[in-house]
């Protein structure tokens, strides 16, 4: 039997694509609505007012900055043209080579940041919605020592109480470490001062029902397809069918079947299952 398809890193690749096709951009944040009408025309406009607020925690001057999971490198072309020092670690070899095609001043750092060192210190750890993929305590404790006297910012999603319990093979929207872990971890490391958290969860959470709108569209058109390949090629039918199943778990294809055809994934649900959260830390 074959490899299991890697759905995640098929989903990123059609993720960038189509960002980039709708907006120009290879971003993979959320967007800021505030002030903005809920559609596709304006994830563009949402997106670069998301970009403006986390970089108003900038803090001032020339910085030299380590962008901790960069994505494909959208901000940390923002950050140089700003006229920063860039350093990104990135752990997929996609996401890589996109970071060097659209931030080539950056120094890029292949790997995850569990494994990451390096004898220069920065002024500033990044977190833009790379905090949920690594401990916290790790995520902490490294990006202390690569900021000494310098900041950490985190922006990302984080799990409520609700959002924490699973339902099957249901998942739910959003994602990230628990609230209540975030707090009690932070109570614990008296060398991180808080300087400002915001929660800004309603303000990004249109960004749900824009992509959901989009992946109800690719629904459609699978939905059709298989319709006139039941109708006019039942053996081929059967033959994809089968070969899926080989490839792809029941647990991925339940997902995407609840991705692309139900509407499950809202910004209400949103709201009720995470909290997102703007924080800078001064490093003592």
């Amino acid at each position: 039997m074959g490899q299991k398809l890697d759905t995640r890193a098929i989903g990123l690749d059609v993720g960038l694509a189509a960002t980039k096709w709708l907006t120009g951009a290879e971003n993979l944040h959320y967007g800021l609505w505030t002030d903005l009408e809920v559609n596709a025309a304006n994830v563009g406009a949402a997106q670069a007012a998301y970009t403006a607020k986390l970089f108003k925690l900038l803090p001032e001057g020339k910085l030299r900055i380590l962008d901790i999971g960069g994505g494909a490198g959208e901000t940390a072309k923002k950050l140089l043209a700003l006229g920063h020092d860039v350093d990104i670690v990135v752990p997929s070899t996609f996401l890589a080579d996109r970071c060097r095609e659209n931030a080539p001043e950056a120094t890029v750092h292949e790997m995850m940041f569990e494994d990451f060192s390096s004898e220069k210190a920065f002024d500033l750890c990044l977190f833009s919605e790379s905090f949920q993929y690594i401990p916290i305590e790790i995520a902490l404790d490294k990006a202390a020592r690569h900021a000494p006297g310098g900041h950490i910012i985190v922006s990302d999603c984080f799990r409520t109480p609700e959002g924490g319990r699973q339902d099957g093979h249901r998942r739910k929207v959003g994602g990230g470490h628990h609230v209540t872990k975030w707090r009690e971890v932070l109570s614990e490391r008296p060398g991180l001062e808080m300087l400002s958290e915001e929660d800004i969860t309603e303000a990004v959470a249109p960004s749900v029902d824009v992509e959901q709108e989009l992946f109800l569209v690719f629904g459609l058109a699978l939905t059709r397809i298989d319709s006139e390949l039941q109708l006019k090629r039942p053996r081929l039918r059967w033959v994809l069918n089968k070969t899926i199943r080989l490839l792809m778990s029941e647990k991925s294809r339940t997902r995407i079947l609840q991705r692309i055809t139900e509407r499950t994934r809202t910004a209400e649900a949103f709201c009720k299952y995470n909290r997102y959260l703007m924080a800078k830390f001064a490093v003592r």
